[in-house]
């Protein structure tokens, strides 16, 4: 195995990897069930003790 078959063998199972990361926290984000847990979330500021 090469430097340069190593390297692109690296690059793309990296790509790979946070392009399934980013999928997977996108959809827990935007899963219509946690729309209230989030929604709850964004308020939290702005309540008064």
């Amino acid at each position: 195995m090469t430097y340069e078959s190593a390297a692109a063998f690296a690059q793309t199972s990296g790509l790979l990897y946070f392009v399934g990361i980013f999928a997977a926290v996108s959809l827990y984000a935007f899963w219509p069930r946690n729309r209230s847990r989030f929604d709850a979330a964004a308020h939290l500021p702005l309540i008064e003790d």
